[in-house]
């Protein structure tokens, strides 16, 4: 070997090397975002949090504490909220589009005239909350815990219902067109004016269900 070629692979090593370590130096420079004091991280401590509409798209804000939070018209499409604490936030007119709210705690939470369509709110505690004028085309409900929520004049068209435990819920005017019911427990809820025709509810329990003006519903259930 020439002493130029040696030269030569002891200056491309050394350029590797630094390259390597400028990569190493700026994931250490990197400092998460702070919108009002709450750093936008996972596990983030934010309860009463000040993000009206505040552009938190694609944010991992999974386990975070944003408890009482302000997130009126926040943009939240895609982000991932799992196990996030939003208990009593304000998310109106909020878009959540596709986030992953699986395993949230959203117990009255109001999230009024927001976008959630194709959100995956799997196994989300959400009893009580109001979601009354959202669009949440597609969502999925599965496993979801809702007793006591709104969901008044709502757009739930391919929604997915099945075994949520949603008594006790007021969907009037809501439509559940194509949704699936299977094995949700709906009884007490208020189905009056709902549009669920061709939605799916084998096993679903419509016991006292306030079928008013309701197309699609089993009327002669149990009957």
């Amino acid at each position: 070997m020439s002493v130029q070629t040696s030269k030569l692979g002891s200056a491309i090593l050394v350029c590797g090397l630094a390259t390597a370590a400028s990569h190493v130096m700026a994931e250490d420079d990197y400092q998460s975002p702070q919108i009002n004091g709450c750093v936008i991280e996972p596990e983030t401590q934010c309860p009463g949090a000040d993000l009206r509409g505040a552009d938190l798209s694609n944010m991992d804000l999974s386990r975070a504490n944003l408890s009482g939070a302000n997130l009126t018209g926040a943009n939240l499409a895609h982000t991932r909220l799992m196990d996030a604490n939003l208990s009593k936030a304000t998310l109106d007119q909020a878009d959540l589009t596709r986030a992953d709210i699986r395993h949230a705690n959203m117990r009255g939470a109001s999230v009024k005239n927001a976008r959630l369509v194709a959100a995956n709110a799997y196994t989300t505690f959400a009893q009580v909350a109001d979601f009354s004028g959202s669009d949440m085309t597609g969502i999925n409900f599965e496993f979801a815990r809702v007793s006591k929520a709104h969901f008044i004049g709502a757009t739930l068209d391919a929604a997915n219902f099945e075994m949520a435990w949603a008594t006790k819920v007021n969907m009037k005017d809501a439509s559940l067109k194509q949704a699936n019911l299977q094995e949700a427990k709906l009884s007490g809820s208020n189905f009056d004016g709902v549009d669920m025709r061709g939605a799916r509810r084998h096993y679903a329990n419509f016991m006292d269900i306030n079928m008013e003006n309701c197309q699609g519903c089993p009327v002669d259930w149990q009957k």
